[in-house]
This record gives C-alpha cells, sequence and structure tokens, in this order.
C-alpha cells in the first residue's frame, strides 16, 4: 500500500498551516498514544475529541494484569499483552519526564483467590494453563494469601500470587498523554467527529459535527467503543467494535488505618470475576460487571449491590469505607476480544480500536505499532495477528449514526 506520508518538514510557528500527515479520530487513551507517538515520528499530527482524555479509561481500573487476564482461548493475544507488559516500565518512565504527571504506576503484583472449592478447582487449572504458556505464577494455599494480605476472609482457599502484573491510574495516564501530545506539537480539534470523507477510493479526513473539513494524509480511528458509528465508513471496513458495559465503584481507604490491600487481588464470587486495585492515594477501585446492554451507561442499584456484596464477601471490611463514586463505561469489544491495528481495505483508512479489556495494558505496544505503520505502511510482525482484514466484510446492519 502507498500509505507512506509525506516528509515534508513541519511550518515554522506563525507560517502557513499544512494538511496534517495523519488525524487520529478519538482521544481516549488509545488515539492519544497513538498521536503522541505518531508526532514523535516527525509527522504533523491532529486529533479529533470534543473531551480528550476521556473515554473508557476514566472507568478503567487500570491493571496491568496479562498474567491472570489470560482466558482459555487467547494464546494469541497473549504474546501481544505480553509484549506491552514489558514495555510499560520504560514506556511510563518516559511518559512521566516528558509531562511532569504522576501516572500511578505501582509494580505492586496481584493476588488471584478462591473462596470455595469449585473456585480453588478452576484457579488450579489456571495455573497449569498459565505454566504451560511459561507464565510466572505462583500456587499459595489459603493461609500464605492471607499472610501477604490479612483482610482477606479467613474462608479463602487458595490462589496465584503473579508479582509480573502490576497496575497504573488511567485517569492520570490519560491526563498525561494530553499533555505529552500537547508537548509534541499534535493539535486538537475539540469536537465530534461527524462523517469520515472518502474520494477516489481513498479516505481523505473527517468532516466535524460543526461543519468544518478536515484533510490528512492518513486517518486513524481510534474511537473506542464508537468506532463502527462514524458516517461515511465504508461497510467493507467498518469495524465490528461493540459496547461492553462495566460498572465500578471507587472507595476512600481512611489514612489512619492503613491500605486495606496492598496489592490488587482478584476473585470468581458466585461465577462473577471480581477485582480490587488500591491506589497509593487512598483510593480502592472495585470492579467489574460486564453487561451487554448496547449504548447503556446507567449505574444500576443492582450494579452497585452485586459488587459491594462479592467485595464484602472476599474482603469483610470493605463495607465500612466510604463510597466516593460510582460509575459506568463503555468497553470496546470485538468478535474475538482482540484489537484491531493497522491498515484497512480502504487507502488512507486505518485502526486502533476493539482493545476491550485490555486497552490500558496495550496502550504502549499500540502506540509503537501505529507508529511504525504510520511511518512505514507495514504492520510490524508481532501485530500482524490482530489486522482489522481478519474479519472481512461487515454487514450493512451494522448499527451507525445518521
Amino acid at each position: 500500500m502507498s500509505s507512506t506520508p509525506n516528509a515534508s518538514a513541519r511550518p515554522s510557528p506563525g507560517g502557513p498551516r499544512r494538511t496534517p500527515d495523519v488525524l487520529v479520530v478519538g482521544g481516549g487513551i488509545i488515539g492519544l498514544v497513538t498521536a503522541w507517538r505518531a508526532a514523535q515520528r516527525g509527522l504533523a499530527t491532529a486529533l479529533v475529541d470534543p473531551e480528550p482524555g476521556g473515554g473508557a479509561a476514566r472507568v478503567a481500573a487500570g491493571m496491568l494484569a496479562a498474567v491472570t487476564e489470560l482466558h482459555y482461548g487467547e494464546q494469541t493475544l497473549l504474546s501481544l499483552n505480553l509484549a506491552s507488559a514489558e514495555r510499560y516500565p520504560g514506556f511510563a518512565a518516559e511518559l512521566a519526564d516528558a509531562t511532569g504527571h504522576d501516572l500511578g504506576y505501582r509494580r505492586c503484583g496481584t493476588l488471584a483467590v478462591a473462596l470455595d472449592a469449585d473456585d480453588r478447582a478452576h484457579l488450579r487449572e489456571l495455573h497449569a494453563f498459565q505454566q504451560r504458556c511459561g507464565l510466572a505464577s505462583e500456587w499459595l494455599p489459603g493461609r500464605e494469601c492471607r499472610r501477604l494480605e490479612p483482610m482477606l476472609a479467613p474462608g479463602v482457599r487458595g490462589g496465584l500470587r503473579v508479582e509480573g502484573d502490576h497496575q497504573i491510574d488511567p485517569r492520570r495516564l490519560a491526563r498525561a498523554l494530553v499533555a505529552a501530545c500537547e508537548g509534541a506539537g499534535v493539535v486538537f480539534h475539540r469536537v465530534w467527529a461527524d462523517r469520515l470523507t472518502v474520494s477516489g477510493d481513498r479516505a481523505r479526513g473527517v468532516v466535524t459535527a460543526d461543519g468544518t473539513a478536515l484533510e490528512a494524509g492518513q486517518t486513524v480511528l481510534a474511537g473506542g467503543s464508537l468506532s463502527g458509528r462514524l458516517a461515511g465508513v465504508p461497510d467493507e471496513v467498518l469495524p465490528p467494535v461493540r459496547p461492553v458495559k462495566g460498572q465500578v465503584l471507587r472507595l476512600t481507604m481512611p489514612a489512619a488505618h492503613g491500605p486495606l490491600l496492598s496489592r490488587t487481588v482478584r476473585a470468581v464470587v458466585r461465577g462473577n470475576p471480581l477485582y480490587l486495585v488500591p491506589r497509593e492515594n487512598g483510593e480502592l477501585v472495585v470492579g467489574a460487571t460486564s453487561e451487554e446492554l448496547g449504548w447503556d451507561t446507567t449505574v444500576t442499584a443492582g450494579g452497585v449491590y452485586e459488587l459491594l456484596r462479592d467485595a464484602h464477601e472476599l474482603v469483610p471490611g470493605i463495607t465500612e469505607l466510604p463510597l466516593a463514586e460510582t460509575c459506568a463505561g463503555l468497553r470496546p469489544g470485538s468478535p474475538d476480544n482482540a484489537p484491531l491495528l493497522g491498515p484497512t481495505g480502504l487507502e488512507g483508512l486505518l485502526l486502533a480500536t476493539g482493545h476491550h479489556r485490555n486497552g490500558v495494558l496495550l496502550t504502549p505496544v499500540t502506540g509503537d505499532v501505529m507508529a511504525d505503520v504510520l511511518t512505514t505502511g507495514e504492520l510490524p510482525e508481532q501485530a500482524r495477528p490482530f489486522t482489522p482484514r481478519r474479519f472481512g466484510a461487515v454487514p450493512a446492519s451494522t448499527e451507525r449514526t445518521a
């Protein structure tokens, strides 16, 4: 494909503004990291989003859990998750140095525990699967789990200790990426993209909600769960991305009593996945539901009740904590729960979307992959299994905006 960008130099300050090499549609963490890395490669880059730094990251817990997020049948995705996890320390340090922002990055590890015999058997199977995949995790009896985390319920039957699964604060990450983009010269258009512009069998940019035509050499659709709703995208390249609702609670751990937990704790309670993520600032994130309810982002009494009920069963003292916030967001799910990265069948249109539950984890590798393909026209080998072309044409009945 002939997608290598124009290599002409940027205009001098105050000079005429030329057409950007890259226009990123979507200002969540995936769009922001794509824009930042593209600008660092010398590409004139613009981003269109009414509220850069918003999106699903505002609701995400920020677990960098390549090992404990492993699911059967997702071994191909595992390789990309591990590659991104390996880059995280350097990525976080670079971003913090560039912006002066504290990202809340912690190498505290994760403890996945079982509350009954069935859960214990499931965790044992997961541990064996992790070992077959060459992953580092350690099986602990219940008493050892409680030694590490004394506030766990007495009935904990055992668990998996994974020191390599870390965490970051997604809200701080998003703010830092906005600052990094600003520092790198990314031009922000704080408005909705209304329609993709296509002419001569090539994507040319977008028209915004206020009627402004924004042109670019290459357009990256990074709109999260909204990526499949941009008008003007031909059906055959429309990303098959759907919204997956998640409800999350934020509690406050009083400083006088010390942290309730020292590391991320995960479990399956009554068949429901549950995680508790303690932050250094005293916040405790509890989540998350997974609901296929379209575009609904209502925080429900039932969702809050179920999270608190299951969390209380895992850590009984949690119900004494102040409830600081309830929120709901939409993960961008794809048919195989893996991202869509790189060129589409439409010249000039690329995708960076569909990250589902791994958007925060995959931020570093996504930025690098998209910068590579935007500058060379070639998708890096590690990202080739995640080409958007693996899904073929999307049915014309896919719900879209007008």
